[in-house]
């Protein structure tokens, strides 16, 4: 290990059972360096991270890991718990279930602190409250005494930085961050880790499959495929001239434009007008027994959506969309006027059917939209039971079959196909459980898919195919597709128009070029800037 290194890893191999799952990796980190590890889900960069500190359950590790001298994996655990938190700390990717919901965000970085330093009662509450000043959470004072789920996801990111920063340890590893994260918030929480790196000093292993992050903040990347480091170097030189297939493949994987444009508007297919959408709210003292105030989610929302086109709803969590998205599929009441195909949703539910039939929806996490006791041909086939029950149990199946091979889950061999029929969603890859999210909504033959963040729990290369799919299917069959999210690329990549929502209000409209390349609204300006 030379004098200039913190952090020397040396033939790291991890195995659970008889599987091994990293396959002899070397990197080293210097001190105050930043370092970017990267890859797909499944390539071993987060349990390559969690095995430095021991943290990997029931796995079992080869190698060497030093860091200032001591071999970390071959450490007592007394020892190794002494240098957790206080000299290596760690960011968890979900700050959610990384953080105690029972205690304050308070009482858990003062946990921290009371475990590895040994300042006053006193001295604990001030240091807290320095600490979340320091991450930039607005009233720190007050939000010391705040559990995680009255925060916002950039607080708690936030509060879990408090937390890894509150002993100043040399190395902080940062697994994904900002996944769960804003687009514009991704930008805060990485100039907030820049700041802080350089002010403590500390040296930082960024884990993520964000290129855009890795640009705007690695000196170096380190490249894992399969448990293997395929390649690293300095972060210009690896984007400038990747050398390994896989990592050529990454940076190739930008979502990529590839729509029918629409050469005249034709009568629309979905319409809303001063759409509004009120939920109801207490009110304190006794006011509230005799009404009730309102929190307006969605107000005065106007668009039209003709076939064939993609509308694209972009903003941040708490914007609104999600909630536009509801109403337009009739899952929420809300004022104003909304149409599909000339009729509107009814409040009896009977009535609505047939304009279910027309509208189908596409979740952003399949895992948790899927049940997990279905099997695929029961989730696939489902909306044929309810759209299409003439049908007998043999032509459902062959109609699940033909929506397997649309979205590229389907083949040749009979028997092959008749096993992943009876498969369940836990044993496909998320990709592929998008996919089979996708079929579901495609074997009524709807004219509009309501996509609500399809892309953003997948990689980039599984997002890439999983857009290229959608195009496919909307150039086919003349789809409409109303899409949520707030990624700008995918949004350039695959929408005709564009609607810009800020707490409720459509702040920007227009076709996507020029939403796009001119935006008006200041907002608009950051969401476009943050994305790169």
């Amino acid at each position: 290990m030379s004098a200039g290194t913190l952090l020397d890893v040396r033939g790291l191999s991890v195995s659970f059972a008889d599987n091994e799952v990293v396959h002899s990796i070397d990197f080293s980190i210097a001190p105050g360096e930043r370092v970017a590890l990267v890859g797909e889900s499944g390539s071993g960069k987060t349990v390559s991270a969690l095995s430095l500190l021991r943290l990997a359950a029931n796995a079992r590790l080869g190698g060497q890991a030093h860091f200032k001298g001591q071999d970390l994996l071959a450490m007592p655990e007394h020892e190794l718990r002494a240098v957790r938190g206080r000299d290596i700390a760690m960011i968890f990717q979900e700050p959610m279930t990384a953080l105690n919901p029972l205690m304050t965000i308070g009482d858990q970085i003062a946990e921290m602190l009371a475990l590895k330093t040994d300042l006053t009662k006193d001295r604990l509450a001030q240091k807290v409250v320095e600490l979340l000043a320091e991450t930039g959470i607005p009233e720190p004072a007050r939000r010391a005494n705040a559990f995680p789920h009255q925060l916002s996801g950039g607080q708690r990111q936030r509060a879990m930085i408090a937390m890894a920063l509150a002993c100043q340890p040399q190395l902080l590893l940062a697994d994904e961050p900002t996944t769960a994260l804003d687009v514009s918030l991704r930008g805060q929480i990485l100039d907030l880790l820049v700041r802080l790196q350089q002010s403590h000093g500390m040296a930082v292993l960024l884990i993520t499959h964000d290129l855009n992050l890795v640009r705007r903040f690695a000196d170096r990347i380190i490249v894992m495929e399969n448990g293997h480091v395929v390649e690293k170097g300095a972060t210009a030189a690896v984007f400038a001239k990747p050398q390994h297939p896989y990592t050529q493949r990454l940076i190739a994987s930008k979502p990529v434009r590839d729509v029918v444009e629409l050469q005249k508007p034709s009568h629309p297919l979905m319409l809303a007008k001063g759409l509004r959408v009120v939920y109801p709210t207490p009110l304190p003292g006794m006011k509230g027994w005799f009404r009730r105030g309102e929190f307006v989610a969605v107000q005065g929302a106007s668009f039209e959506i003709q076939s064939g086109q993609t509308l694209g709803i972009m903003g941040e969590s708490g914007s609104g969309k999600s909630t536009l998205a509801l109403a337009a599929l009739g899952l929420l009441p809300c004022q104003g006027e909304l149409q599909i195909a000339g009729q509107a949703w009814s409040a009896n539910a009977a009535r609505n059917t047939a304009l279910r039939r027309q509208v189908q929806v596409v979740f952003q996490d399949p895992f948790s939209s899927l049940s997990p006791r279905m099997t695929v041909e029961e989730i696939v086939g489902e909306g044929l039971s309810v759209h299409a029950p003439e049908l007998s149990k043999q032509q459902r199946q062959q109609l699940v079959m033909m929506a397997l091979r649309d979205v590229g889950l389907g083949t040749v061999d009979a028997m092959a196909m008749a096993q992943t029929l009876q498969r369940y969603p836990h044993e496909f890859s998320g990709g592929q459980r998008q996919r089979l999210a996708i079929a579901r909504a495609l074997i009524i033959q709807p004219d509009m898919l309501v996509l609500d963040e399809p892309t953003s729990a997948l990689d980039v290369t599984v997002q890439k195919q999983v857009l290229q799919l959608l195009q496919k299917l909307q150039r086919e069959r003349g789809l409409s597709y109303l899409l949520i999210t707030h990624d700008v690329d995918v949004i350039r990549a695959m929408a005709h128009g564009v609607l810009v929502m800020k707490d409720g209000a459509v702040v920007e409209s227009g076709p996507v070029h020029q939403v796009l390349t001119q935006p008006q609204h200041d907002y608009t300006r950051i969401l476009v800037s943050a994305a790169g």
